[in-house]
């Protein structure tokens, strides 16, 4: 295999990691397509750095449309061998590929908080749940069942069968860089589909390496394709993936608003489309709630992974009778919460994923501050290297303020105080997203009641961590 690691980022590897940490060896630096490790038509590549400290990790391939378009078409002719394995051959080599990324979750647990900041005990428990995933699809690899539907002429019978839909292209985020590869990937690869995948440009490292051992695994060339780009090249690949009409279905996790863009860009095809768009995750607190519970709850649903996922409680709804008492619970614990680079003990909160993202949260936090908030822990940015703001709980928290209206992305959580049941649905339904909600409470009845209004797509019942 002709892909090696880089250069720079072994220089600097044992600045920050112990000497029992190898997962140097899974810093690749060419994409993969047709089987082969390649670069950029064009030479360029673009750089990954370690967001808890700035350190380059690596330098990946910049592709351009051409170089989609090129997988685009690689993916297309395997597509026709790849269809014609049994569903126990593709199962067989999906569960190959699960059970090595299984035997080197310690490595790609080390390469995931390099990359993304997560703690390693967060980065650990997401490798297993990516090769979860693949395990599961292996499974399910073989009962992709067709039907016998009775005919209203008693001289015919309906068959239906299930056919694979061709290529499929893949946009996964950065926030579960290997779970949420598995979690497109696997079951496009058991339907008998084959795969471009187009990972988040700032974690292309962890797709690289599912990458190596899918080929490992025996997925022949075509099947598995993975195209890195840059952020100043990915709307055009992402265009490309779009238009093509070789392309049959698109699944894109990301913002609302790239959302958009591609449903738009997808439509000129015709393609069938899944997404996960963004969420604005109400967390609603009735006087009747346990405390301790709730407290405990809000610190894990807010600040995992530094408050960076969709379904993570993004407003917080607390009764004016428990409002106090929550709200001391709340602060006491967020201020215990380590923030570091995740490889360190203890740490339970890492860096935000860029500047870009730490700009944003930090205007949030100023805004709320200027109409009436006040940060009752955190409000500033953490360390002085890398991409860290501490946790922060706004209190005294306004509906006008964009905290409350726009998912943050990140370790700030707006609390407002309510007086009864009906203003607090009518506030948590007020927004354009509804991905999820957590309510907590006592009464059965109100509950229930709370339930069937809220308008979001999954609500939960006392508790805190969970996936979509």
């Amino acid at each position: 295999m002709n892909c090696m690691p880089s250069v720079a980022f072994l220089r600097g590897i044992y600045k920050y990691y112990p000497k029992t940490h190898y997962f140097s060896s899974w810093v690749l630096d060419k994409a993969y397509i047709n089987g082969e490790w390649v670069k950029s038509k064009n030479g360029k590549t673009f750089n990954v750095t370690n967001p808890a400290n700035g350190t380059l990790l690596g330098n990946v391939p910049d592709l351009e449309p051409s170089d989609a378009e090129y997988a685009i078409q690689c993916a297309h002719q395997a597509f026709y061998q790849w269809k014609k394995f049994t569903a126990k051959e593709r199962s067989k080599i999906l569960r190959k590929w699960a059970d090595l990324i299984f035997k080197n979750s310690q490595a790609l647990s080390q390469l995931l908080t390099a990359e993304m900041g997560k703690p390693l005990k967060d980065a650990l428990g997401e490798v297993n749940y990516a090769a979860e995933f693949v395990d599961w699809f292996s499974g399910e690899a073989r009962r992709v069942y067709g039907d016998v539907i009775q005919s209203a002429d008693p001289k015919k019978r309906i068959l239906t069968i299930k056919q694979p839909a061709g290529v499929a292209a893949t946009i996964t985020p950065w926030n579960f860089p290997f779970a949420m590869v598995t979690r497109k990937v696997a079951p496009a690869l058991a339907a008998g589909c084959t795969v471009v995948l187009k990972p988040a440009e700032d974690t292309p490292l962890c797709a690289l390496a599912l990458c190596k051992l899918a080929e490992e695994a025996g997925i022949p060339p075509g099947v598995l394709n993975c195209v890195t780009t840059s952020h100043e090249n990915v709307s055009s690949v992402g265009k490309v993936l779009c238009k093509s009409h070789l392309v049959r279905v698109l699944s894109f996790t990301g913002s609302s608003h790239t959302g958009k863009i591609l449903l738009n860009q997808c439509s000129n095809s015709v393609k069938k489309v899944s997404m996960e768009l963004g969420g604005n995750a109400p967390f609603i607190v009735f006087n009747s709630a346990n405390l301790e519970l709730a407290v405990n709850a809000a610190v894990a649903c807010k600040f995992r992974s530094s408050g960076q996922t969709c379904v993570c409680a993004n407003r917080f709804l607390v009764q004016d009778g428990i409002y106090d008492k929550f709200m001391d619970g709340f602060s006491s614990q967020v201020n215990q919460l380590k923030m570091g680079d995740g490889t360190e003990d203890d740490v339970k909160m890492g860096p935000l994923i860029n500047a870009r993202a730490l700009k944003k949260i930090s205007n949030m936090v100023e805004d709320a501050k200027g109409k009436g908030g006040h940060a009752i822990t955190g409000g500033e940015k953490g360390q002085p290297e890398g991409w860290f703001y501490k946790p922060t709980i706004i209190g005294d928290a306004t509906t006008e303020m964009i905290c409350m209206n726009e998912e943050s992305f990140g370790p700030v959580a707006p609390v407002i105080r309510f007086q009864t049941e009906e203003e607090a649905l009518d506030i948590s339904n007020n927004t354009n997203y509804g991905l999820a909600g957590t309510l907590y409470h006592k009464a059965f009845e109100k509950l229930w009641k709370s339930f069937m209004h809220s308008s979001v797509g999954i609500v939960l019942y006392q508790f805190d961590i969970f996936s979509v």
